[in-house]
């Protein structure tokens, strides 16, 4: 698993997270608001976004389920559900 060769600390920015997943800044924040109770990065002071490992694979969860599954985000809450719990 990715968190165990680079760390479960480790804190990446939105821009970062968009290169490493393809998916856009603009599309990340709609999904923070979309799914709340599973993506939920970190503010800092200057209130910038850090996200968690865990965080890029609940967005790549997300990606897949709506690319892949064609699911509407209701359909995807649902499966966050049962694929993470309800977290955070």
């Amino acid at each position: 698993m990715v968190e165990d060769v680079l760390g479960e600390d480790l804190l990446l920015n939105i821009d970062q997270v968009s290169r490493l997943t393809g998916v856009r800044k603009s599309t990340l924040r709609y999904w923070e608001k979309s799914f709340e109770e599973f993506l939920k990065p970190v503010r800092t002071e200057s209130n910038r976004r850090e996200y968690r490992l865990s965080d890029v694979e609940v967005i790549q969860t997300i990606k897949k389920l709506l690319e892949e599954e064609h699911l509407t985000n209701v359909g995807v809450r649902l499966r966050l559900r049962e694929i993470f719990g309800a977290k955070k």
